[in-house]
């Protein structure tokens, strides 16, 4: 079993620039690759960024790309969501989902064996 406790989100301005975590813990953690996802009102769940297992491949969707940056500290098991220069269409529930991946590299968008709840990210106008 793997434990995902998102935090850092909030009320923010347009243009702000909050940093999510992802708080991993349990069994296994470093064969997990982690996915950022969020979801809208109104809107299906999206993927958002990924980040293998060891750190050392990461993707952005390119809706966001340029503005969030994913990363990884394995040392605190702790996965983060840089977002620069939010908009109000930034609105929404941010989660972090966990793929095990035992021996397969890289990282991806489907597939989460585990779910945090999430935290929801305001953006005023």
């Amino acid at each position: 079993q793997l434990q995902l406790v998102e935090s850092g989100g909030g009320l923010v301005q347009t243009g702000g620039s909050p940093r999510l975590s992802c708080a991993a813990s349990g069994e296994m953690v470093h064969y997990h690759a982690i996915t950022w996802f969020r979801q809208a009102p109104g809107k299906e769940r999206e993927g958002v960024a990924c980040i293998s297992r060891d750190g050392g491949s990461a993707n952005v969707v390119d809706s966001v790309k340029g503005r969030f940056t994913i990363s990884r500290d394995n040392g605190n098991n702790t996965v983060y969501l840089q977002m620069n220069r939010l908009n109000p269409e930034d609105t929404a529930v941010y989660s972090c989902g966990a793929e095990l991946r035992h021996t397969t590299p890289g990282c991806g968008y489907h597939g989460m064996n585990f779910w945090g709840e999430g935290t929801l990210v305001t953006v005023s106008s």
